[in-house]
């Protein structure tokens, strides 16, 4: 049986594939236990900088696994609990995972496989990608996807997306701001890599540190953002990252990051 989530790494970059191609990639609650047990022996793998997260045959993922979901349409309600809590459990690790994550997306990145990009860091599209929230049109509700929809590009431009259910091309997820950079159809994962690249050359202490503070500054108030941010500001002096890159940048040279 073949694995549901390929992993490579190479040049400190781990790319992870969601491997289901006959189903278009579609979220298996095995594939996203495979997900979650990947992010774990990455973040522990001081040899990874950074992730890439796309999709094996030409898509990323056109969402839920919809046999799974119709099996679990009689089940109790404790294993409906279960099944949801494991996709917010992997939308949170995503989001708050340490390293940088960026999707690559092609093809179609749709209902939870939009939410699944969507709770990365950057996004990059190819031009023949469709990406959408398309929940309601199955009766069903993007209720997880959206606590990070609201996020990435507000609730007026989330609010049109999750109700009408619509699907849109890279060009105006591009706009909305949801995509970072839409690129030839084929390229999105070389892109990614790219962009992966030059991340890794920053201070890993700096970037994990960065994604703490964004995450927590969404529901602080002005002045209770501001006293963490200071407090941020004041312990990343105390790091040896920071020392050496004064450093470096002083002596002219390149940083030599622990």
């Amino acid at each position: 049986m073949p694995e549901l989530v390929l992993l490579e790494v190479t040049d400190q970059i781990a790319t992870l594939t969601l491997n289901r191609p006959k189903v278009r990639n579609a979220l298996s609650p095995a594939l996203l236990e495979a997900l979650l047990q990947h992010l774990d022996t990455l973040e522990q793998n001081p040899n990874v900088r950074a992730v890439v997260l796309t999709g094996a045959g030409g898509f990323f993922s056109s969402g839920a696994d919809l046999e799974n979901l119709k099996n679990l349409l009689e089940a109790s309600a404790e294993t409906q609990k279960r099944d949801s809590r494991l996709i917010a459990t992997c939308l949170k690790r995503i989001y708050q995972f340490p390293k940088p994550m960026i999707a690559a997306l092609e093809g179609a990145a749709v209902a939870g496989g939009a939410g699944l990009a969507t709770a990365c860091d950057m996004l990059i599209a190819g031009e023949n990608c469709k990406l959408g929230y398309t929940e309601v049109k199955l009766g069903f509700v993007a209720a997880i996807v959206s606590v990070f929809l609201i996020r990435a590009i507000g609730e007026k431009q989330a609010r049109e997306l999750l109700l009408t259910g619509r699907l849109m091309d890279a060009s105006e997820a591009l706009r909305i701001g949801l995509v970072n950079e839409v690129v030839p159809t084929g390229t999105a994962l070389s892109r990614a890599k790219e962009l992966a690249l030059q991340i890794t050359a920053n201070s890993g202490t700096a970037l994990a540190t960065t994604k703490e503070l964004l995450s927590s500054l969404y529901s602080l108030s002005l002045e209770d953002g501001l006293n963490h941010a200071a407090g941020v500001n004041a312990w990343i002096r105390g790091t040896d990252d920071l020392r050496e890159g004064v450093t470096a940048f002083l002596e002219k040279r390149k940083p030599k990051w622990r």
